[in-house]
């Protein structure tokens, strides 16, 4: 799961028309401690993720 997790928001950091926004929130996200995302987090990144086309 946290391999996952880091492979999706690595994969969006790469992007250089990600707005600051965005990279603050995937920032944060990276840094966390547990090896799980609570549901607002995860609605988070899927939204980032839906937004530069790397979603479902």
């Amino acid at each position: 799961m946290v391999q996952q997790i880091s492979d999706r928001i690595s994969r969006l950091g790469k992007n250089e028309n990600l707005e600051e926004a965005a990279r603050t929130v995937l920032k944060r996200l990276g840094e966390l401690k547990r090896p799980y995302l609570t549901a607002v987090e995860e609605k988070l990144l899927g939204l980032i993720e839906r937004e530069y086309g790397l979603g479902d």
